[in-house]
């Protein structure tokens, strides 16, 4: 039997970059998780997952060993790798259906650098905001390079419509404003329950029955409301309970998006107003 390795390559460089990107975070988590799992202690008689020690000082970007000039490369390597399976899924579908929209309207070289400087720069805020609020918890995830994405959208076509799935957010708040009043003995059955919820509601979009898209819950808009309804609500919230999300790289992506799309809208006035009327 003959293998043809020219065409397998074909094969892959026709992939869009959208969809190489979600393979390769898919395969990295999944190498990852098994090799390094989390760690489950006991603590005050409950058990408590921790994150494996190679990954935190490896792979998850850690404040205070950047700041100690110690695994610089993080801020890279933790773009690849998610804290588990709902936290890549959301970011993996998130990415699927943003990354290939923008990816046709500038290109795919443009997205792919858009996409590594947007979470290299929000990992670079995460840093930061760790160092402003004494806070040292690793972060992993595709966020910021996904907010980052978001950005030039609302610039470049700032009345298009998208849909915000509100259901898994709302779920997720509960969850954690709840979680303090939640008996230790049902707590791991509660977040196995809001997770089926999760994964019910998302997709629940999918479907083209109308009465079962809404237990999404889903809020249209237009896109340059897009991440002030996504980042704001969370900024806020986390000033009052622990929220387990990178909100500082999810601005410090945003930020790179807004002014690239700003950038771009400067130099291709003409394409630029011609994709934004196209995309009412």
């Amino acid at each position: 039997m003959t293998i043809n390795f020219e065409d397998k390559r074909g094969f892959f460089r026709n992939l869009s970059v959208t969809t190489q990107l979600i393979f390769a975070n898919l395969i990295i988590f999944i190498i990852l998780s098994i090799s390094f799992p989390d760690q489950i202690t006991e603590v005050n008689g409950n058990l408590t997952k921790t994150i494996n020690p190679f990954i935190g000082n490896n792979v998850a970007i850690t404040p205070n060993l950047i700041l100690q000039g110690k695994s610089i490369w993080t801020i890279f390597t933790s773009m690849f790798m998610h804290a588990n399976f709902l936290h890549i899924f959301a970011n993996m579908f998130s990415l699927f259906f943003i990354g290939n929209f923008l990816e046709r309207i500038i290109g795919k070289k443009r997205f792919f650098l858009i996409y590594l400087i947007s979470g290299i720069v929000g990992g670079i805020f995460f840093v930061f905001s760790g160092m402003i609020f004494n806070s040292n918890i690793p972060g992993v995830g595709a966020s910021g390079a996904i907010f980052g994405l978001i950005g030039i959208l609302a610039v470049l076509v700032p009345h298009s419509r998208i849909y915000l799935i509100a259901g898994p957010l709302i779920l997720l708040l509960l969850q954690f404003i709840a979680s303090p009043f939640i008996p230790a003995s049902f707590s791991a059955a509660f977040g196995i329950i809001i997770n089926i919820t999760i994964f019910v509601m998302i997709f629940a979009m999918l479907s083209f029955n109308p009465s079962m898209r809404k237990l999404a819950v889903p809020i249209q808009l237009p896109m340059w409301l897009l991440p002030i309804i996504a980042i704001v609500p969370l900024v806020i919230i986390g000033f009052f309970v622990d929220l387990p999300i990178g909100n500082s790289a999810h601005i410090g992506g945003l930020l790179v998006g807004l002014l690239y799309g700003i950038y771009l809208r400067k130099k291709f006035p003409n394409k630029t107003k011609m994709i934004s009327r196209h995309f009412r």
